[in-house]
């Protein structure tokens, strides 16, 4: 594995840590990465609650994700 597949946040579980209400508004998660956790905005096809487990489907970068319920 490359040192950015390392860095990378798809493929990690992350935890919510603000609401995620679906569509194109964000809410926000928190990604164990680097040896250590990181925050990124958020955004799911469909609603997700604070403190549910989800995966990161893609980057959408600037510290943008898109996430799916696990």
């Amino acid at each position: 594995m490359s040192q950015a597949e390392d860095e990378s946040p798809v493929g990690k579980s992350a935890h919510v840590i603000e609401a995620i209400p679906g569509g194109d508004k964000a809410g926000e998660v928190l990604v164990r990465i680097r040896g250590g956790s990181e925050a990124y905005i958020a955004f799911s096809d469909q609603p997700i609650a604070v403190g549910d487990q989800v995966i990161v489907l893609a980057d959408r970068g600037a510290r943008m994700l898109l996430v799916a319920p696990l």
